[in-house]
């Protein structure tokens, strides 16, 4: 693999996904190589990670991310990602993750019943994944956030172990937007390797495109790092 803008990242389209495009953009301004992935194809056409963009998948029927997840393209990212392959997971990605049982917990409607859009603040609380290493633990960021199905809900028990593994990767802060168990707003896996995300981070990599921050309207980019992240992690490997 050797250079990090010869990193070739599959990004997946289902039926309603709504922010390959995007995903796309942030993997190439990052610079990588973003690969197209239909969700009907097994084939993963070679990447060294993947993207699950945000959307609505099969419209969300039966449950957000849950036809999704029995999707061709998903069997091979499932087999990939226990192999080490890094995933991200955004908002509805995130909720595939957990219906394909690659991250635990679930995704319920948001407690105040109502879709939520903001620039969303969040405290970084593990550094060390494959999609977060260009952060420092603690550090706080703000990206856009754009959701119905938000709640991650978790048993206390899954809770803890969650926590008590470091694997709680981001936490809303000042206020969170949906009733997320514990403010938690993205986690990872064991390995460290797929993360999912509330949150899109690739809303937010391109001034005059994101959030506001101290340069000014729309001059966030907070959500680059993520896909540096993976660039780098696919390069030092």
């Amino acid at each position: 693999m050797g250079t990090l803008n010869s990193a070739r990242i599959g990004v997946v389209t289902f039926p309603g996904t709504l922010d390959d495009r995007d995903a796309a953009r942030a993997i190439r301004l990052a610079g990588g190589e973003p690969v197209a992935l239909w969700h009907a194809d097994a084939d993963l056409q070679g990447v060294e990670a993947v993207v699950l963009p945000g959307g609505f998948s099969y419209g969300d029927y039966l449950r957000a991310g849950a036809i999704s997840r029995f999707a061709p393209a998903m069997s091979s990212v499932i087999d990939a990602a226990r192999g080490g392959m890094p995933v991200l997971g955004i908002c509805n990605g995130f909720q595939v993750l957990t219906e394909a049982h690659l991250l635990p917990g679930s995704m319920i409607k948001n407690d105040h019943l109502h879709f939520v859009c903001r620039e969303q603040t969040l405290v970084v609380a593990n550094a060390n994944t494959a999609w977060t290493n260009e952060f420092a633990t603690g550090q706080r960021i703000t990206i856009p956030l754009k959701n119905q199905d938000g709640q991650f809900v978790a048993d206390d028990a899954t809770l803890d172990r969650l926590e008590g593994e470091g694997r709680v990767t981001f936490r809303y802060d000042g206020w969170n937007p949906n009733g997320s168990r514990r403010d938690i707003a993205g986690i990872t896996n064991e390995k460290g390797n797929v993360v999912g995300l509330m949150p899109h981070p690739e809303h937010a990599v391109e001034q005059g495109f994101g959030p506001a921050d101290a340069d000014g309207p729309r001059a966030g980019t907070d959500g680059l790092p993520f896909f540096r992240s993976v660039l780098a992690s696919l390069v030092g490997a």
